[in-house]
């Protein structure tokens, strides 16, 4: 598979989402380990319906993209800004890590810092949020780790077995946040025409 890398950091970079990828996709997203941390845990999934989800993705106001290993230029999960309202300048934002052999190693936390700095800086965004379980301390770390603060919870708002859990809202605000990619990437435009 061949990936663009349109945003780069030191351990992965963001390539626009390939809809060749579906099957890959899917088979995380069918992984309960994975996909208990989402909302399509319940859902019936098909190679027909993930083709059909990453096309949407590709076509609508998502700005979606792999993540992908630098060193091997191997895809690992995905990261989108979605729900783009262009006139109050606010998107939410999700991520997964499909590849279990990259969880807890820094790869989210990278990703996420660099769609966020797109969306900050390239797409003009001025608050992004999203939502996660209470049971989800690793991404709950990682998002801190990027900048998230959490601004409430819905109590017991997810159900897993017998078991309820909060659902937790965190959100960041532009100026809150620090570049890592695209602030560097002026500074070396301006630099170049001085």
């Amino acid at each position: 598979m061949r990936y663009y890398k349109k945003l780069i950091g030191k351990k992965c970079y963001l390539s626009p989402i390939n809809i060749d990828d579906a099957e890959k996709y899917l088979a995380w997203l069918c992984d309960l380990e994975v996909s208990i941390y989402f909302k399509i845990l319940s859902q019936q999934l098909t190679i027909e319906k993930e083709k059909e989800i990453l096309t949407t993705m590709s076509k609508n106001q998502h700005q979606t993209f792999g993540i992908i290993d630098i060193k091997t230029d191997k895809l690992i999960g995905n990261c989108s800004l979605f729900s783009i309202d262009k006139i109050d300048r606010k998107a939410e934002f999700g991520i997964f890590i499909g590849d279990k052999n990259y969880w807890g190693k820094g790869y989210g936390t990278e990703a996420g810092k660099l769609i966020v700095d797109y969306g900050f800086n390239a797409l003009n965004i001025h608050s992004i949020m999203l939502e996660t379980y209470s049971f989800n301390k690793r991404a709950i770390k990682s998002y801190e780790k990027i900048g998230f603060k959490v601004i409430g919870k819905r109590r017991e708002a997810k159900i897993i077995g017998k078991k309820k859990f909060d659902v937790i809202y965190m959100d960041i605000l532009s100026h809150e946040f620090e570049s890592v990619y695209i602030k560097k990437l002026l500074e070396k435009i301006e630099d170049e025409n001085m």
